[in-house]
């Protein structure tokens, strides 16, 4: 079972380096469905699986010079001290709890992804560099909060606030991964403090994903419209959702 599984992980890291997403919001269900606890391993390997599926992206992009640091940099300040918090808080909240709060990141996601799959890239940034740093900023505090707390990189929000702000669907996506690098691995830390850890799946399925994300990158940056990346993830995210709250009803 373990093998399905990670070659499952390494097939949906292939699609989700594409959209510069870690992809916990469909690794994770997949492990629950395995048999994985949410709160004591499914976590803590989302977030690692998150931060090598956007660290291995992020260095192809940043060869092709798709990041952006101007406000890559405090996205990815703000996320890095907001994930350990949202680590923390993981112990006060119970299982049935996280799960349906992850299931309403799905279905917010899925919905923010099909919604904008048909809009044109912004010809220009909107905004002030430090208008738009200081959003940056907020928003990447809160969202690396959530992340820590429920085991995701917080690329889904953070693609749709850089193209709010004028950014191109791929620089989004590649600026996106250096700030999921950060969350994921500062989040990670926090779990790891608490002996959230299971050594077999997070090598296997690790390696898995360093693989994939190394060939989607590269699809992404070459082959693929934005239109139809945004597509195909919203309506992965969809049919996930839909279980995700049928098993909890």
């Amino acid at each position: 079972m373990l093998a399905v599984l990670v070659l499952a992980i390494f097939v949906l890291s292939i699609l989700f380096s594409m959209l510069g997403l870690g992809g916990a919001l469909v690794y994770n269900p997949l492990m629950v469905w395995f048999g994985y606890d949410f709160k004591e391993v499914v976590v803590s390997t989302g977030l690692l699986l998150n931060g090598l599926t956007a660290l291995s992206a992020a260095w192809v992009y940043y060869r092709k010079g798709l990041i952006d640091f101007s406000i890559g940099l405090p996205l990815t300040l703000a996320a890095m001290l907001g994930a350990p918090v949202g680590a923390w808080f993981t112990r006060f909240v119970p299982t049935t709890t996280l799960m349906w709060l992850f299931s309403l990141v799905v279905i917010v996601s899925a919905w923010r992804m099909l919604r904008t799959s048909g809009a044109v890239d912004p010809e220009t940034v909107r905004g002030t560099h430090l208008q738009r740093a200081l959003l940056g900023s907020a928003v990447g505090f809160v969202v690396g909060a959530l992340a820590g707390l429920l085991g995701i990189g917080g690329g889904f929000l953070f693609v749709p606030l850089l193209i709010f702000l004028g950014y191109p669907t791929k620089v989004a996506a590649a600026t996106t991964a250096l700030a999921v690098v950060f969350s994921s691995f500062s989040g990670l830390a926090g779990h790891l403090a608490a002996g959230h850890v299971d050594w077999q799946l997070m090598t296997f399925a690790g390696l898995a994903v360093v693989l994939g994300s190394q060939i989607g990158a590269r699809l992404m940056t070459e082959r693929i419209p934005a239109q139809t990346l945004k597509r195909l993830f919203g309506g992965v995210l969809l049919l996930i959702a839909l279980k995700l709250v049928w098993g909890l009803i």
